[in-house]
């Protein structure tokens, strides 16, 4: 358990776009100064989400409280930057304007913050946006994103159409700032190998529902891969869940949720599993869920 305070808090939370239900029965919380991978595969819900908490949808159903206020609220807009999937930046502004655009909507607005960023990153201030590649156009959102100095960072898809040195350049850029700030991210994605080695808290969205969420170590100290005869996988001891479940004639291989302290058949071989082997095991059951996670005080 634990009594990290949390900066987001849904109960129940859903939405409905006329008959279908993009989210449904929707809950968990997310800690502060966690670093959240927000996966699932295109369609599971993600945007609408990450929409549902900077406030630009309003839910059909259920609770839903951003750094402790309902989202959307005055107090807490200036709390909470955004950074859509298609970075929104205006083709025919320079990057100085985009700055000076920065300033003018956010209070909380660090000018030196961008200035000496987009300088370490050799993007000249009087290039027009439409001129830089992808990847500078992306680390010139980003900076937008920072300068506002939120406490709560939501990222969707930000790493799509990168080519992989932009990609690792960005998630660089925004683990230095998780470093030298403490803010809460948010960040979603359909590719779960982008995320290895930088979150540390993992929700599973599938079919419009969490299906898991947690802290991240504790998630893959959990599970393992069994392997062995096919005849031991329908006696195992009650505490273990099995996730994924592939035999061959004579031979089992498990994907299972149990205590590490488990005592199991000594004719099972155990191996560690991977955070996309883990996502990878739930997407194809969506019956299965790892919830609920430890309890979270309120801000």
């Amino acid at each position: 358990m634990t009594d990290e305070p949390a900066v987001l808090t849904a109960t129940g939370l859903g939405k409905r776009y006329r008959r279908t239900w993009a989210l449904r029965d929707c809950s968990l919380a997310i800690p502060a100064g966690r670093v959240v991978a927000l996966v699932g595969p295109n369609g599971a819900g993600k945007t609408t989400l990450l929409h549902l908490v900077i406030g630009l949808r309003t839910p059909t159903q259920g609770s839903l409280r951003v750094l402790g206020e309902p989202p959307g609220k005055d107090t807490t807009l200036p709390r909470v930057a955004f950074m859509a999937q298609e970075r929104p930046l205006y083709d025919g502004f320079t990057v100085a304007d985009m700055l000076r655009f920065g300033r003018r909507l956010n209070p909380r607005w660090d000018a030196d913050l961008g200035e000496k960023r987009l300088a370490a990153l050799d993007i000249p201030l009087d290039r027009k946006v439409g001129q830089l590649s992808g990847g500078q156009q992306a680390q010139v959102a980003l900076t937008l994103a920072l300068g506002k100095r939120p406490d709560l960072l939501l990222l969707d898809e930000p790493l799509a159409n990168l080519d992989p040195l932009a990609r690792h350049d960005l998630m660089r850029a925004l683990m230095t700032a998780v470093a030298e700030t403490g803010l809460t991210v948010v960040l979603s994605s359909h590719i779960v190998a982008d995320l290895e080695n930088t979150c540390d808290w993992l929700v599973v969205l599938n079919r419009g529902r969490v299906q898991v969420s947690g802290d991240l170590e504790e998630l893959l100290r959990c599970h393992q891969v069994l392997s062995g005869p096919a005849e031991l996988a329908d006696r195992l001891p009650e505490p273990v869940s099995v996730i994924e479940d592939d035999r061959a004639e004579r031979q089992a291989s498990l994907l299972v949720r149990a205590e590490p302290s488990t005592v199991l058949d000594p004719r099972w071989h155990s191996r560690p599993v991977g955070l996309e082997e883990l996502v990878l095991a739930y997407l194809r059951r969506p019956e299965a869920a790892t919830l609920p996670r430890p309890s979270l005080t309120r801000i």
